[in-house]
């Protein structure tokens, strides 16, 4: 059994690249596909206590509802902005990823690197979806120049 969680959307390549960086270290994540089976408040309010984030860190708005809810306004509490999110699951940024280390919103991808069990080193070389090198062949993170 893991210890690690994703929320996922398979839909997107930030969070297909995050999901195969997890399973390239050699772990077996238990996936969420959030737009399908969305958290609940209390997880949801969880998760983004557990990020150290201010709820809007959390918004999407590209590619949702944001811009027709007027969700840019400031006059939205904390509790109403969870409200759409629950009501808007497609608000949820993604990938969420939960580890024993951490939890964090991993974008950009790498940001899973940092919270993966250690000694979990990646099981070998690893490039996103669009080509950009993440991992060399001897499992260690690339620099970026």
């Amino acid at each position: 059994m893991t210890d690690i969680t994703i929320y996922h959307n398979p839909a997107c390549g930030t969070s297909r690249n995050v999901l195969a960086l997890i399973r390239n270290s050699g772990e077996a994540p238990t996936v969420i596909e959030y737009l399908k089976n969305p958290p609940d408040r209390a997880t949801l309010q969880t998760l983004i206590a557990a990020m150290g984030v201010p709820v809007r860190e959390v918004l999407r708005q590209k590619g949702t509802p944001y811009d027709e809810l007027g969700l840019a306004d400031a006059k939205w509490t904390d509790a109403q902005l969870i409200d759409f999110m629950l009501q808007h699951p497609v608000l949820i940024n993604r990938p969420i990823v939960v580890t024993p280390l951490a939890t964090r919103l991993c974008r950009p991808s790498e940001v899973v690197l940092e919270i993966l069990p250690q000694p979990q080193p990646q099981q070998g070389a690893f490039a996103k979806e669009d080509g950009e090198a993440v991992v060399d062949a001897k499992g260690q993170r690339v620099a970026k120049p």
